[in-house]
């Protein structure tokens, strides 16, 4: 009897201690339900994470899905929204795509740059730029039209964009053509001051000329960017004056060209127009359209005159240019002048000025007889 109580005991423990301790690979039959319940312990890859992954991508960089640049031994390089390169270099950028418009530095365009060449190819079109410089930094983007007969439009889901800096020890700021600029304070809207650096580590600040201080830039309501310059979010006439930058990156100081603030309050709307006439002869008679309005606002004109219909010849000139009205104060006088020579019968009538700008239109006629 003993031995068979000692018998027993020694198969429990041995159908027992293995759930105690380690798991043990079981051979039995699995019990109804079971599958349900193993795959917890499984380890499986993650599916979410890969999702959470994409989403978290920056935005900037999924819209430069087409715009790629041109490496050595026939690479190609996605472009971040940034890129430093040494002043210099030639850079080839490519965007895919049948039709394809690109934007650059307009000054490349003004001076009509040969350094700079576009060839639209079959699936893609390139753009090449030799031995950049300095004044070269700047966005560089391309984006595919979408053309039915002889009208096109962007197409927003296939862009690419990058700012390109261009870094030079000798040019800290992006050079620009003058040696003297105007910026104009609006208090409704944000106002830049242009001072853009080639090294996006340099140091910045800003300097009134006179009192001679230095701007503090206190990150809300006058902030830095490399990309634009100094932006002043509230623009006041307290901050109308000349100022310059000031610009340092392992070397000597170096300090931009000066900026002229001037305040500007006008109302908003449409256009302030009167319209006159005046004869230098008794048959040459002007008829002058006039608008007083923002400095950095444009006017456009649009003429209504009696010998419209029959062809009649007139000459009609365009032009601006800004007033001081002290204290900082500026203005800008648009005219549109509209000269009939040898003014006949048929010219006599109402002469109808329309001048528009973004907030609208004004019309304004007086009649012209002869004398």
């Amino acid at each position: 009897k003993r031995l068979y109580k000692l018998f027993l005991i020694s198969n429990i423990a041995f159908f027992i201690l293995p759930v105690i301790g380690q798991p043990a690979k079981s051979k039995r039959p699995k019990e109804p339900g079971e599958n349900k319940i193993k795959p917890v312990n499984k380890k499986v890859k993650p599916k979410n994470p890969k999702m959470k992954e994409r989403e978290s991508v920056d935005s900037s960089l999924k819209s430069q899905s087409i715009l790629t640049q041109m490496m050595d031994k026939g690479n190609f390089q996605k472009l971040a929204a940034t890129l430093s390169l040494a002043a210099g270099q030639s850079i080839e950028l490519r965007c895919k795509g049948s039709n394809v418009t690109w934007n650059y530095p307009s000054y490349l365009d003004t001076f009509k740059d040969s350094r700079l060449s576009i060839k639209q190819l079959d699936r893609y079109s390139q753009l090449i730029l030799a031995n950049s410089t300095a004044a070269d930094t700047g966005e560089y983007s391309c984006w595919l039209q979408l053309c039915s007969g002889n009208k096109c439009r962007k197409d927003e889901t296939k862009t690419g964009s990058t700012y390109i800096f261009f870094t030079d020890k000798e040019e800290l700021f992006v050079p620009t053509p003058s040696y003297f600029e105007i910026v104009y304070l609006n208090p409704d809207k944000p106002a830049v001051i242009p001072c853009r650096v080639t090294t996006p580590s340099a140091k910045v600040t800003l300097h009134r000329e006179f009192p001679a201080e230095e701007i503090e830039t206190d990150g809300t309501d006058i902030i830095y960017d490399a990309k634009k310059g100094f932006v002043f979010q509230h623009p006041t006439s307290d901050h109308k004056g000349i100022v310059y930058c000031k610009a340092e990156s392992q070397g000597a100081p170096q300090i931009s060209i000066k900026y002229h603030l001037l305040y500007v309050e006008v109302p908003k709307g449409p256009p302030s127009t009167t319209i006159a006439v005046s004869s230098s002869h008794s048959d040459r008679v002007h008829v002058i359209c006039t608008v007083l309005g923002e400095p950095d606002v444009d006017v456009n004109f649009r003429w209504q005159y009696p010998g419209q219909e029959s062809g009649r010849p007139v000459i009609i000139q365009n032009f601006w240019r800004l007033i001081n009205r002290g204290i900082g104060h500026t203005t800008r006088i648009s005219k549109s002048v509209l000269l009939v020579e040898d003014f006949e019968d048929t010219d006599v009538g109402n002469y109808v000025c329309i001048a528009q700008n973004l907030q609208g239109e004004t019309t304004v006629a007086t009649k012209v007889e002869l004398k």
